[in-house]
């Protein structure tokens, strides 16, 4: 063994177990995760929610999604899991039944093509439309997705479903390859006309990683790390939900 060699073992070992404990530590550590209460609140109501609430029906939600809206091998932590346990949890007198149709590899456009099928066939009381990320990742002409958005919420509306559109998530590491805010504005412009609530993910999640509850820089984020952002994604969610339809807390818990 080469002189000092041993020093440098050891410290090599202490750099590990130390660096092992800080990961034990923050995965044990319970995630802020708080949203400013201006990020929660909305104009936009959900009158359907509210009327099968107070009517003691069950809340039938359709999540439409993409990739981001699933955690592979684990469906059970992605945030549409978790807000349908937040909901169950806030409205436990009251039968919450979610499904979740993943549109992957789809622009606001090419999912319009099959939103009525999927009302007709769930007939929700509520649809979570997420979209946005696709579009942006193919650099589809803003005004040609405003355009798709617009259709598919007034379709999802003449259907007689409560829409909340969810936009793009927030990446830090993306920010220069793919141009979020045209598509984030047109997303604002298009719940304004229909008066449905925006739930604004990517100021959420920007947020988060501004405040250092999540490092989304990191390439290594691995399930944990998505796992904690889903579930608080979930819970934010859920009172975003609660707060639109205007639910009091005596019809809650």
């Amino acid at each position: 063994m080469r002189p000092g060699s041993g020093s440098v073992l050891v410290l090599t070992l202490l750099a590990g177990l130390a660096a092992a404990g800080l990961a034990r530590a923050q995965d044990a550590a319970p995630q802020a995760c708080e949203v400013p209460p201006y990020l929660l609140s909305t104009e936009s109501t959900l009158p359907k929610v509210a009327e099968a609430v107070k009517n003691a029906r069950p809340l039938t939600v359709l999540v439409v999604g993409s990739r981001s809206s699933t955690i592979l091998s684990s469906e059970n932590s992605a945030y549409p899991a978790r807000l349908q346990a937040a909901l169950k949890e806030k409205l436990p007198s009251t039968p919450i039944n979610l499904s979740v149709e993943l549109q992957t590899g789809k622009t606001a456009e090419e999912v319009d093509v099959g939103l009525i099928k999927l009302v007709e066939a769930k007939r929700p009381t509520l649809v979570i439309w997420q979209t946005g990320t696709v579009d942006a990742m193919r650099s589809v002409d803003p005004d040609d997705f405003r355009g798709a958005v617009d259709e598919g919420v007034a379709a999802l509306q003449n259907a007689g479903a409560d829409v909340v559109l969810v936009n793009l998530q927030y990446s830090p590491r993306t920010e220069t390859m793919i141009s979020a805010p045209p598509y984030l504005d047109n997303m604002r412009v298009v719940a304004q006309q229909h008066n449905v609530p925006l739930f604004d993910r990517f100021a959420i999640m920007r947020h988060w990683n501004d405040a250092g509850d999540f490092d989304l820089f990191s390439t290594f984020h691995g399930t944990d790390m998505a796992k904690r952002v889903h579930a608080c994604l979930g819970r934010a969610l859920s009172k975003f939900v609660l707060d639109a339809a205007r639910l009091d807390q005596a019809q809650q818990n």
